[in-house]
């Protein structure tokens, strides 16, 4: 049976005719003393970059490992150190191009060393995607997108891969594009708003640094930050890949209509964070609670939903608008004093006007009881069956409860405090009244 590559599709006969030309090339390397001593070049450019290597990185790993991070010099060191998997590689490509015009002006010609230095750029790109992108979205790219350029342009296909890709058009409805430009738009979307994001990361981190904000404005600024740095990238992402502005006005339309039937809520929800961060009513750290019985410490505030943690270690999603529409109970966690009161009873065989001094004495003395707005007050509830009932009342910074305990701590040191001072702390009596006698 014959095989006639004319019969096949093109995209066949391409391959075939690059397979025969890549036959053609390797045997006139393995025949030609020329591609021999080019071959000797690149393992000896090879054995000189591990050398090299095995001597520098010592020194260089010392020198990019300072003791502190606090100065900008201490985090561009640190931020150079992650590229040490590039030096052995790099040094192999700089030392082959060092041989390279020696081999070009003896022999005229330098095909295996070139094809040698893609090979080492190949190995320093792989070196990266493995051991320095740690970022989930950018390893994802350099697994199935540089990786992929980077062996075809090791191998020479690089400009065919490209043709190709350029010429396989898909089509969707009135419009069609290219699969070379669907990974372009991959790509520079990615690298565009990977960038966005790290921006965000760093403007975020130095707006919380700045404690003379109240907490409610740096969270604004955050957002506002947030939103400015992701309009940018998008705004750029559009001039990059060439699409013309005007056709936003479109898309500003559909989310026109849309507001206007079926995001009403997400819109109220926005514009109501946008009050809470104003107006600080509540802000990340405060404690709330609210009419339809949600409570907790606000953990995360986004753009549509503020984010409660409770202490049994839940997470409750409050949209923004509950915060303006509902009455909210804000027990104000970020360093606002909150006053409890622990009762406690006495027994009537008591002189009770000492009691009040010997309970304020005992309380004020727990680290955590405030002096001010007020320090202990111990006041006299009223005259129970058992007892005489009085209650402390203190003041602290936090919530009761949680990881904090304060009213059992307090009951502990009225406890103490009035076995101390041979006071008795009722409990219930029954006295049993048998009229008629005794019983026979």
């Amino acid at each position: 049976m014959n095989f006639d590559i004319s019969e096949q599709p093109q995209i066949v006969q391409q391959a075939y005719d690059l397979l025969v030309q890549l036959w053609v090339l390797a045997e006139g390397w393995l025949l030609s003393p020329a591609a021999w001593s080019q071959f000797a070049l690149l393992l000896v450019a090879w054995f000189a970059a591990r050398f090299a290597n095995k001597r520098l990185q010592p020194f260089l790993k010392k020198w990019l490992s300072p003791e502190a991070s606090t100065g900008y010099l201490d985090k561009a060191r640190l931020f150079l150190r992650q590229f040490l998997p590039l030096l052995l590689p790099l040094l192999a490509y700089v030392f082959t191009g060092i041989g390279e015009s020696v081999v070009r002006s003896l022999f005229d010609s330098g095909a295996v060393i070139a094809f040698g230095k893609r090979l080492f750029l190949f190995i320093a790109v792989r070196a990266m995607v493995r051991d320095i992108i740690k970022d989930p979205l950018f390893g994802l790219l350099g697994r199935y997108v540089l990786l992929p350029i980077a062996a075809l342009y090791a191998l020479g296909l690089l400009d065919f891969a490209t043709a190709w890709l350029d010429g396989a058009v898909v089509p969707l409805g009135n419009l069609s594009f290219s699969l070379l430009a669907l990974l372009r738009f991959v790509i520079i979307g990615g690298i565009i708003f990977w960038l966005g994001r790290w921006s965000n990361d760093q403007s975020a981190t130095l707006i919380h640094k700045q404690e003379a904000m109240r907490p409610a404005t740096r969270q604004l600024a955050v957002k506002a930050a947030e939103i400015g740095i992701f309009g940018v990238a998008f705004l750029i992402f559009l001039n990059i890949m060439g699409i013309p502005l005007t056709s936003l006005a479109v898309l500003t339309g559909a989310i026109g209509v849309g507001l206007g039937f079926g995001l009403q809520k997400i819109a109220s929800n926005f514009i109501s964070g946008v009050i809470l961060l104003l107006e600080g009513q509540a802000t990340v750290g405060d404690y709330v609670e609210l009419d339809g019985g949600e409570a907790g410490t606000i953990v995360k505030m986004t753009a549509r939903a503020a984010i409660l943690e409770t202490y049994d270690g839940r997470w409750i999603v409050v949209p923004n608008e509950d915060f303006i529409t509902t009455r909210v109970v804000n027990y104000s966690d970020q360093g606002s004093a909150n006053r409890y009161e622990a009762p406690f009873s006495v027994s009537y065989d008591t002189d009770i006007n000492k009691v009040p001094d010997i309970i304020e004495a005992a309380v004020a003395e727990l680290d955590f009881v405030l002096d001010d707005p007020d320090g202990p007050d111990c006041e006299l509830r009223g005259f129970g069956d058992s007892g005489v009932d009085f209650a402390v009342e203190f003041w602290v910074n936090g919530i009761d409860d949680g990881r904090n305990k304060y009213t059992p701590k307090v009951l502990f040191a009225v406890w103490n405090a009035l076995k101390d001072a041979g006071i008795e702390i009722p409990y219930p009596h029954r006295v049993v009244e048998i009229k008629g006698g005794p019983l026979s």
